[in-house]
């Protein structure tokens, strides 16, 4: 399920790419697959073996071009262990929304991107995310969980005061929106109940088949729920350190 639209955040080969907070590797497997050399970046060590393992793998069936190089790093968002503008592009989705200090994690981001490099940032959206903490206690209180809503307005303020120029923005996966709150309303951990594994098959059917009918009815619904909303941001060719 990728969240970026990389026809408004260009990657290809040349280009050196972290994927901060990468998670299951989604958006560090695209990247890798349209030619760039990724840094897929987490404290999850478990995640990053699966990751590594997958780019193995991506090699070794030829999903990526051969010159092209993809590592997996274990590390803090707040103090990467990478120098000044080390990098093209920056993705950072659905991590900022679990960080206590995430300012200082923007600020990190922004230091190791080069000046004129691009950015892909994205957190879950007000509204879906409200319903979400409205119904249950447990989505947002458990260990790792998230701790702050963020507005757009928020999440681009805190963005451009950390140097940024903003670009563009959106909202994307609408439909998910609904299989979340379904999950709140009976019980994050109840996998089992008959409705959350009905819309999870539908969900699964929708990514795997692309159907027109899900596609346009996402993208109607993408401004009013879509569950994460996207800023991409620009470091200033002229800028100085962070």
């Amino acid at each position: 399920m990728i969240t970026v639209d990389f026809s408004l955040f260009p990657v290809g080969p040349g280009d050196r790419v972290l994927d901060l907070g990468c998670g299951g590797g989604r958006h560090a497997f695209e990247a890798y697959r349209r030619g760039a050399d990724v840094v897929a970046f987490d404290q999850n060590t478990a995640d990053l073996a699966d990751v590594a393992t997958m780019f193995a793998a991506m090699r070794a069936e030829g999903e990526a071009p051969q010159e092209t190089e993809a590592e997996t790093v274990k590390g803090d968002a707040l103090d990467m262990p990478f120098d000044d503008g080390s990098f093209d592009r920056v993705i950072a989705a659905e991590i900022f929304e679990h960080l206590p200090h995430d300012t200082a994690a923007m600020a990190e981001l922004y230091r190791v991107l080069r000046p004129g490099g691009i950015a892909a940032v994205t957190v879950p959206s007000f509204l879906p995310e409200r319903l979400c903490w409205a119904l249950s206690e447990d989505y947002h209180t458990a260990e790792g969980g998230h701790v702050r809503i963020y507005t757009r307005a928020e999440l681009q303020a805190k963005l451009k005061a950390a140097g940024f120029v903003l670009g563009p923005n959106h909202r994307a996966h609408a439909l998910h929106a609904p299989y979340w709150w379904l999950k709140c309303a009976v019980g994050t951990d109840d996998d089992a109940h008959p409705a959350v594994q009905a819309y999870h098959r539908m969900l699964v059917w929708d990514m795997l088949q692309a159907p027109p009918t899900t596609r346009i009815a996402e993208k109607a619904l993408n401004p009013l729920i879509g569950k994460s909303v996207v800023v991409y941001v620009r470091k200033p060719l002229d800028a100085g350190p962070a």
